[in-house]
């Protein structure tokens, strides 16, 4: 800029204060953030700048530490369709320049459930997409650096799918959709995948287990209803905030962003710290759902001292109309059977598998693995964390758990199986929960509690916020002992871990 005129260097300075002017939050999209074009220039005069005013420098748009998706989603509660409008910054965080992003849209797998009305990248709409079932490739027109943020504008529908009958052509997850008395919007909306060594990871789905893989990002969540006077309760990822017209929900540091909604929902709430603790469950199972929120708090407090703090200011326990648990961020859902089948003590499904899906919210939420090529890596804890749980609470009851939780299946098999291989739901858990639990006993027993603990809490402190690998596992353990357990990665391992 030394050579040009002052004229020029005026320009440049009054166009660089219009664009630094229109940075601030628009009321509908977010202003593009990779790609920055200087509008072009007018035959407007342009008053000369006094010769002493330094030139100004650009400054680079700051990286973003995650990704950030920001929904606006308008629920139409009986007809069970939602509408939405969602804005992703994704920052390029590879290390190396995209051509191209991966984008998930697991709706799709569901014929007619998903439909894509407009697509837009850094406020340009493209057609130079694909989607292939839960798969949607975007080309970007040039490449996207490393370190630069791009903007991807979506709208489109969703069809909900009646999930009490299953799908033909999928089996998992069929939590998506909605019941005679629930809505579930889980998996819900497109996301980044991510990129590891250059590869874009989205398995496909399978009969059992978890097929997703998910970095790390905010949410910023908008709900409305069609009918705010017919509204059902909600409950959802994240503490909500109650605007004119719709709910906001915000998260940080998340995998994902679950809601759940009905008309009959009974809640109850507690306070544990600063952490807001939700039960919600459908009528006549008021001591089953005072029992998960129960069993919940003190998880929440064991795991927190044992492991390290909760991560979120809320946790949401929903009683699932569907025979089955799942884990979502500061969300989890506990099988409708759970509920029914509690018989009043702590030696039960619904005590159990509430300590399980809550330690999820360590090894899932906080450090989260591939579920479906490595599943031990975050079940093989979940499931010991109830162990875990049991001697902290209920130390009479910690016998019971292995017989009647563990060792009821008689489990065989190697712990680090994928989903593909786990040859039906119960070889497979019985390998990558049950095996994973005693292989982690057998280690505590071998290294100590005081070694056992210092790893796990090193673990946290090392996988927060990232995916890690089996051999992270294990390099992550190895400096906690000197003592020589590689019989029991010989024993429980079908591979050799570094």
């Amino acid at each position: 800029m030394r050579n040009q005129n002052k004229t020029t260097l005026a320009l440049l300075l009054i166009l660089l204060i219009v664009s630094a002017c229109s940075s601030a939050q628009p009321t509908e999209a977010p202003a593009p953030t990779a790609t920055h074009t200087i509008p072009p220039v007018t035959d407007t005069p342009v008053p000369p700048t006094p010769a002493a005013t330094p030139a100004p420098t650009n400054t680079p748009v700051p990286v973003l530490e995650r990704a950030q998706y920001k929904l606006n989603a308008t629920i139409d509660y009986d007809a069970h369709t939602v509408s939405v409008d969602e804005t992703i910054l994704y920052p390029n965080l590879t290390g190396n320049q995209l051509n191209t992003l991966v984008i998930a849209i697991v709706p799709n797998l569901w014929q007619g459930s998903f439909s894509l009305t407009g697509i837009s990248v850094d406020g340009a709409p493209t057609t130079t997409y694909s989607i292939d079932g839960q798969r949607l490739d975007v080309a970007l027109s040039s490449f996207l650096p490393a370190g630069s943020v791009i903007d991807i504008d979506l709208q489109y529908t969703l069809a909900l799918p009646f999930a009490e009958q299953e799908d033909p052509g999928i089996s998992r997850p069929r939590i998506y959709g909605y019941t005679s008395r629930q809505l579930n919007l889980t998996n819900w909306y497109p996301f980044v995948v991510p990129n590891i060594n250059g590869e874009w990871v989205l398995h496909e789905p399978w009969y059992y287990g978890e097929h997703l893989v998910y970095d790390a990002a905010d949410y910023e969540v908008d709900v409305k209803f069609t009918d705010p006077a017919t509204a059902p309760i909600v409950a959802a990822s994240g503490l909500p905030e109650q605007g004119a017209d719709s709910t906001r929900y915000t998260i940080t540091s998340a995998r994902s962003f679950a809601l759940s909604a009905s008309r009959l929902f009974q809640v109850s709430s507690t306070q544990v710290g600063d952490v807001n603790v939700s039960s919600y469950y459908f009528p006549l199972f008021v001591a089953g759902g005072q029992a998960a929120l129960q069993t919940a708090v003190e998880s929440v407090q064991v795991f927190g001292e044992r492991f390290g703090p909760y991560p979120h200011k809320s946790l949401a326990i929903v009683m699932g109309d569907f025979n089955d648990g799942m884990e979502y961020s500061a969300f989890f859902y506990l099988s409708k059977d759970f509920y029914n089948l509690y018989d009043g003590t702590s030696a039960n499904y619904l005590t159990f598998v509430t300590a399980h899906e809550t330690a999820h919210q360590w090894w899932f939420e906080q450090v989260a693995s591939d579920q479906a090529l490595q599943p031990w890596v975050d079940e093989a804890l979940a499931t010991y964390s109830e162990r875990i749980y049991y001697e902290n609470i209920h130390p009479d009851l910690v016998s019971w758990w292995w017989t009647y939780r563990i060792d009821f299946y008689d489990p065989q098999g190697f712990v680090d199986i994928p989903i593909y291989e786990g040859q039906g739901f119960r070889p497979y858990t019985n390998a990558a929960y049950f095996q994973g639990a005693h292989f982690l006993e057998k280690l505590r027993e071998r290294i100590g509690d005081e070694a056992f603990f210092a790893f796990l809490q090193d673990y946290l402190a090392q996988g927060r916020g990232k995916i890690v690998t089996a051999n992270d596992f294990f390099r992550i353990l190895s400096p906690h002992t000197g003592a020589d357990y590689s019989d029991l990665v010989r024993q429980y391992f079908q591979n050799i871990y570094q």
